[in-house]
């Protein structure tokens, strides 16, 4: 397998686009190519089978929204709270709407694994490690809740984005005090 990995990000953030704009249909190993701007055959020299291909998009997706160290530093320093774990999804919340195509195309990839069991193994096993990352954090930082907070926030904030960007009843209410009444909702003080 090609070992290049700035070549694989590039075939992952053009199949990452394909996948957003075309759906799981228009995603093919040549139309990577041709999104990336490569040779024909590149991507397949990368990612051998669809499922490969499709599981390195889901890694990919959660390279890319890889929150800010610089904006984490100062609420790090903030005394646990149910306030602070507002601020911290709302950043959750804004990275993903400010990288739409991130969150469509995890959506995509996630109605395809419900088809594809060898994708399913594989973008479960990638969410797993990100959940699981997100409690472990959670945790750590001493805020109120734990894995069951975490999990529904999860949902919710799935909820949330998902009908910010397709047709539903978003785009009428103010996502930031939508985002505060979730976690106030979901998560106590102890």
């Amino acid at each position: 397998m090609p070992r290049n990995p700035e070549r694989r990000a590039q075939l992952a953030d053009a199949g990452l686009a394909v996948l957003a704009e075309q759906g799981a249909r228009g995603l093919t190993h040549r139309a990577v190519d041709a999104a990336a701007g490569l040779p024909a055959g590149t991507a397949s020299n990368y990612f051998r089978s669809r499922d490969a291909l499709l599981g390195a998009l889901g890694e990919r997706i959660f390279e890319r929204l890889a929150p800010d160290e610089a904006v984490l530093a100062p609420l790090a320093e903030r005394t646990p709270s149910v306030d602070l774990v507002i601020d911290y999804v709302r950043y959750i919340v804004e990275r993903l709407l400010a990288k739409p195509e991130l969150p469509l195309a995890l959506f995509e990839l996630r109605l395809e694994a419900a088809r594809r069991p060898g994708l399913n193994e594989i973008l479960s096993r990638t969410l797993q490690q990100g959940f699981d990352a997100d409690v472990s954090f959670h945790v750590q930082a001493g805020l109120p809740g734990g894995a069951e907070e975490v999990r529904l926030l999860h949902f919710a904030i799935d909820g949330l984005v998902f009908d910010q960007l397709t047709p539903g009843v978003g785009r009428r209410y103010d996502v930031d005090a939508a985002t505060a009444h979730l976690v106030r909702r979901l998560v106590r003080e102890d």
